[in-house]
C-alpha cells in the first residue's frame, strides 16, 4: 500500500510537531512501547519499513536497533478516530525495552481477577513459572521435574485419548482431551525451549505455501 503526503499531511501532530505512537507485537499483540514520532521519523519508518522515532530527551532521531540490533519490523500503522496517534504494529527481532525485557509496560498496577482473561500467552508464562520457580504440589513442576521422558509419556497419552474420544464422536470429551493434550505439548515446548512465537512462524510459513499450490493448482 502507497502512503501519499497526503496522508502524513492529514495526521494531526501536537504543537512540538510529534504525535504518540504505541507499539503492538503482531504475534502476541502485546503492547510493547509508547514512542513518539515527527513528520521526518515516520517518512524514514514508511521507507525503510522500520520503526524510527523522536526521543524527546536526546532531541534526535533514533532508527530502533541501530545500535541493539533489535529491529522493529513494521507490519501496519494505523491512526485513530482524531487521526492524532498511532497504533504501529511490529515483528520485533528482539526486546522493546532499553532494560532488556520484552516490553517496556512489565510492572503491574493492578489486576482484576473477575476479569483477566485467558490466553495461551499467560498459561505459557505460568507454566514456565512452574519451571524456573518450582512450587511444591504443582504438577506443572512435578512433569518438570521428572523429565522429557515423562512429559513425552504424558503427550503420547493424551494424544490417544484425543483420538478415542474423537472417534466416539463425542465433542465434550473431545475438547477436554484436546484441552489436555495442548497443555502437555506447551509443557514440552517449555522444556525444549519453543515458543509459541516459533510454532506461529513455522504456521505462517506454511500458510504461504499452501497459497502458492492452490495458485499453481489454479493455473493448471
Amino acid at each position: 500500500m502507497l502512503v501519499t503526503r497526503d496522508v502524513i499531511s492529514s495526521l494531526k501532530f501536537d504543537e512540538k510537531g510529534l504525535i504518540p505512537a504505541v507499539v503492538v507485537d503482531s504475534v502476541s499483540r502485546q503492547v510493547l512501547t509508547l514512542a513518539y514520532m515527527n513528520r521526518e521519523s515516520l517518512e524514514i519508518s514508511l521507507e525503510k519499513k522500520l520503526t524510527c522515532f523522536y526521543s524527546r530527551s536526546r532531541h534526535k532521531l533514533w532508527l530502533k536497533g541501530e545500535t541493539s540490533g533489535n529491529y522493529q519490523h513494521i507490519v501496519s500503522i494505523t491512526a485513530d478516530c482524531d487521526r492524532d496517534a498511532l497504533v504501529v504494529v511490529v515483528k520485533p527481532d528482539g526486546p522493546a525495552c532499553h532494560l532488556g525485557t520484552k516490553s517496556c509496560f512489565e510492572n503491574v498496577i493492578f489486576e482484576n481477577d473477575e476479569m483477566n482473561d485467558f490466553s495461551l500467552e499467560k498459561l505459557m508464562k505460568l507454566i514456565e513459572g512452574r519451571k524456573t520457580n518450582k512450587k511444591e504440589g504443582s504438577y506443572t513442576t512435578y512433569l518438570f521435574e521428572k523429565g522429557l521422558d515423562k512429559i513425552l509419556k504424558k503427550v503420547g497419552e493424551e494424544s490417544t485419548e484425543v483420538i478415542i474420544a474423537a472417534k466416539a464422536q463425542d465433542k465434550k470429551e473431545t475438547i477436554y482431551e484436546i484441552s489436555d493434550l495442548v497443555y502437555h505439548v506447551m509443557v514440552l515446548m517449555i522444556e525444549e525451549g519453543i515458543s509459541l512465537e516459533d510454532i506461529h512462524k513455522e504456521l505462517a510459513s506454511r500458510h504461504v505455501i499452501d497459497k502458492k499450490v492452490k495458485q499453481e493448482k489454479m493455473t493448471k
